[in-house]
Formats: C-alpha cells, structure tokens, sequence
C-alpha cells in the first residue's frame, strides 16, 4: 500500500484505450483523475512490457475476503469490498441474496450507506422474486412472486441506490415490476428464470435489459423449445452477464455468447461469494450453509453451485489466455460495459482525461502487478 500518485505519468505500456490499444502509451494521473498533460515536476513509472486496463466493474458480487455484503457488519462489508479493489475491481455492486422481505429492506438501508460515502456503487437484489424451479442457492421458503409494490418497498429502502433486481419474470406481477424498474431508471435483469422463449420477449419488450448469469439458473436452449437463452442473445438491448470461473460455463458457452452477442453485450462478473479471495471451508449465503472445495462453491444441501469465488483478475486472465478473446473486446466486457450499465461511464469504466484514476497494470501474461483507484495505489506494482 503506497498512497496516492499525484502527478504520475505511467510510460512505456500497452494502454487499451476505447479506440484500440497504444504501444508504448502513457496514463497522466493528476491528483484522483486522468489528465491529458503531464507537469513538469511529474514522477515517471515506467511499465514497458506491461498493459495498463481501466479498473474492474463487477455489477454482481455477493461478498468476498470472508465476508457477505447480504449478512455482515460494515466492516465486513468493506473487508470485502477492499479484498476485490486488491484484485482490480475499482467498481463494485453489493448483490443480495433471498430473504425475508424486512431483512432485505434494512440491508438496503446498510448498503445504501456505502454507496452514499462511494465506496460501493449500487445495490443489485437477487431475489426473492425468483422461481423455485430454478432457485440455485436461494432458500425456496422465501421466494416471492414479484409483486410492484414490494419491488417498490426494497427500491425505497435503498434510497436511490438501488442499480438492478433479478426477477423471474414469468411468474405473477414479473412484467408489471419491470416497467415500474424501467420507470425509474433501474435495471430489470432476468434470471433464475423458467420463461419461455415467448415470455423472455415480452420482459425485453416490457423494459428488461440484463440477462444474469446467461446460461445458470434458466432453461437450457433447446432446438424446439430455445427458452430464455435464445431471446437474450438474439436482441440488441440485453447486455448478458458471464461468470467465466472454468466451473459455471464451459468454455464453448462463453464462446458462442461472445460470438453472437458480440462483446458490447456482455459483461464479465464474479457473483462471488465471502470465500473469494479468502479460501476453502464452510461458509454462509443468506440462510444456507455453503462448502467451498478446491475454489467451487456448493450448498450442503443438494449440492447446487452457490455462486463463486471468482476475482475480476481471474476472469481476465481466462479470457485473454484460455477463451481467446481479444484483449479489447475483454476490456469491454470487464469496464465499459458495466459501467455504462450501471450509469457511471462518465466516471469510470475507461482511461480517458477528467475520468476517475482506476486503472489495472497487468504482465505480459496478464497477471495482476498493480492496482490503482482514484489516484490510491492498492496496489503498487514492483517494476524492475
């Protein structure tokens, strides 16, 4: 941990830029923001055969470093937010899980906070208003039919902080609460969903623009029956979530969403879970007891995947190193689309001047060496 980096200029990396990658590029950091010139007294940190990335944007994490942002103190919470800045995520959503609907409305109050001081970036409910067919690591006594009005009890509890709800909108009340979302400029995401291909199409019609988690949690995509899957792959306004872990997709799933969605439409998230960046053992998520065993996640009972223990940093590296993916389209994926979704593309999200200093430094393996945020190295990179 070193402190801010007033006046810095960044020298002799690859910079991934919107427009495409500069070789042997600068990043001028000025105070806590990009600049576009340099002063004279500016300290120079030179990073050849590096790459400097905008910092992470996960808009959906359950917690990590051992604590849930659903149950814990806030100091939990922020032991979990900072065990994610360590692995380049500078933006970062607090993600719910099922509950009782008055547990629920004070935890927004909790979180809310955090995004108030801006440290967190939002609230993002998953759950309770899921189906039970496909529940995953939600406790089945608390789901809920997405009734308007107690979408609106949790909207309010978060104070206008809340980013985005999960709802199976298939179930009674489903295509009511995404136009009241959509009213007020929140993201109506579908998942843990047993829609219809039919039934997805009205919910995109109706103002749902975030598919969770693409692929768990839904029907498969079937050659007669082609369920959620294909209606959010094939229209224009779902941006679909991935969880490239190596355990929730094959990478031939991941592949195919990149190929016919194209990299604008996806984002890169963890859905982590407290055991992210921290280890092995029995955990809790909401009220079921989790086992994490060689870094996968699965409920006691059953045995479902109960989401991950995956770092933004990992899935990078997946993606550049194991699925191919072009180093541009994965900067997409991993900052700007996220941050475009979540409405803070002014700020974040890309290295351009008068935008937040939060920045990834990376190897020529695409390791993660140094982290900055707002100007703060996390992170310093040991260079030479």
């Amino acid at each position: 941990m070193a402190g801010r980096a007033d006046s810095t200029v960044l020298a002799g990396a690859r910079v991934v830029l919107p427009t495409g990658t500069i070789e042997n590029g600068r990043v001028i950091v000025e105070g806590t923001r990009i600049a576009g010139s340099a002063a004279e007294s500016a300290r120079t940190v030179d990073l050849s055969g590096h790459w400097v990335v905008p910092g992470f944007v996960d808009m959906h994490n359950h917690g990590g470093g051992g604590a849930s942002f659903t149950s814990g103190t806030v100091d939990e919470v922020l032991t979990g937010i900072r065990t994610h800045r360590e692995h380049g995520t500078t933006t970062l959503v607090a993600s719910t899980v099922t509950g009782e609907m008055d547990f629920l409305a004070h935890r927004a109050g909790v979180l809310s906070e955090l995004v108030e001081q801006g440290d967190l970036a939002g609230i993002h409910f998953e759950g309770p208003f899921i189906s039970p067919c496909r529940k995953g690591a939600h406790s089945e006594d608390l789901l809920r039919h997405p009734d308007p009005a107690e979408v609106r009890k949790l909207m309010d509890a978060a104070r206008g902080t809340a980013k985005m709800f999960t709802l199976a909108t298939e179930l009674p009340g489903g295509i009511e609460s995404v136009r009241l979302l959509a009213e007020h400029g929140v993201i109506a995401a579908i998942g843990h969903t047993d829609a219809t291909y039919e039934q997805t199409v009205e919910a995109i019609e109706a103002g749902a623009t975030v598919a969770t988690h693409l692929y768990n949690a839904m029907p498969g995509l079937g050659h007669r029956t082609p369920g959620p899957i294909a209606a959010l792959l094939e229209d224009e306004r779902i941006t679909v979530e991935l969880i490239n872990d190596g355990t929730h997709l094959h990478p031939a799933a991941l592949e195919l969403a990149y190929h016919h969605a194209g990299a604008h439409r996806v984002a890169l998230i963890t859905d982590a879970m407290d055991a992210a960046g921290f280890g092995d053992g029995r955990y809790q998520l909401g009220p079921l007891a989790v086992e994490v065993k060689d870094g996968v996640a699965r409920l006691v009972e059953g045995g479902s995947i109960a989401g991950s223990t995956l770092t933004l940093d990992t899935a990078f590296h997946r993606a550049v190193t194991i699925d191919r993916i072009p180093v541009v389209d994965v900067v997409q994926s991993i900052s700007a689309n996220p941050a475009r979704l979540l409405g803070v593309y002014d700020k974040v999200g890309s290295l351009e001047p008068g935008k937040d200093a939060d920045l990834v430094v990376l190897d020529a393996d695409f390791a993660l060496k140094g982290v900055m945020r707002k100007g703060d190295w996390i992170v310093e990179p040991r260079i030479g």
